[in-house]
């Protein structure tokens, strides 16, 4: 089982992205903020949160067609787990 310094729970938007951190081993998560749904704000974002590379688990709801934010980040080299909603 892969252990995570940080777990980020993500509720996307079409213009932005509310961000939630649950370091490893803590009881609560905590509001981080919102963040502009674009490819260069997820990998600053990215860059905040694992600043030495640590590998990071990411999970967010998403549409039929809302997978991009889980292909740029799982080749960033994160976890990712997509929730579906239909």
């Amino acid at each position: 089982m892969t252990k995570f310094s940080k777990y980020v729970g993500l509720d996307t938007h079409k213009d932005t992205i509310a961000v939630a951190v649950a370091e490893a081993g803590q009881s609560k998560p905590r509001y981080y903020g919102e963040i502009a749904n674009t490819p260069e704000a997820i990998v600053k974002l990215v860059k905040k949160l694992s600043p030495d590379g640590e590998v990071l688990s990411f999970c967010y709801e998403a549409g039929p067609c809302g997978y991009g934010i889980h292909r740029q980040l799982t080749h960033l080299g994160h976890d990712c787990r997509v929730v579906v909603s239909v």
